[in-house]
């Protein structure tokens, strides 16, 4: 998602669920995405934030709530999650966006 940045105006934030056999998430791994999205797509697309998450904030009918997304990656209170399946995923999220470091 993208995020307000006071350096660029507009950064990506990455939230990233990877596979059983895709191996830990950690610094390392959050490095090599980015360098890989910056091959494959180009340096703008780099992700500034890697954020690793078990599970992402999805509604009932299985749609991705980007706005939630978009407000845990920018640190604004949370709109309405009453439409989520499972409402403990944003603030797991929360938690773990607190933690994660930034490529800068």
């Amino acid at each position: 998602v993208g995020a307000n940045d006071p350096t660029s105006g507009q950064a990506i934030v990455a939230f990233v669920t990877l596979r059983s056999d895709a191996g830990e998430a950690n610094d390392e791994r959050g490095q090599e995405l980015r360098s890989h999205v910056a091959d494959k797509i180009g340096p703008i697309a780099r992700p500034k934030t890697v954020i690793f998450t078990d599970e992402l904030p999805k509604t009932r009918s299985g749609k991705i709530m980007r706005r939630l997304l978009r407000d845990v990656a920018e640190g604004r209170v949370l709109g309405d999650t009453t439409t989520l399946a499972d409402p403990a995923v944003v603030e797991e999220i929360r938690r773990l966006a607190a933690t994660a470091p930034t490529d800068e």
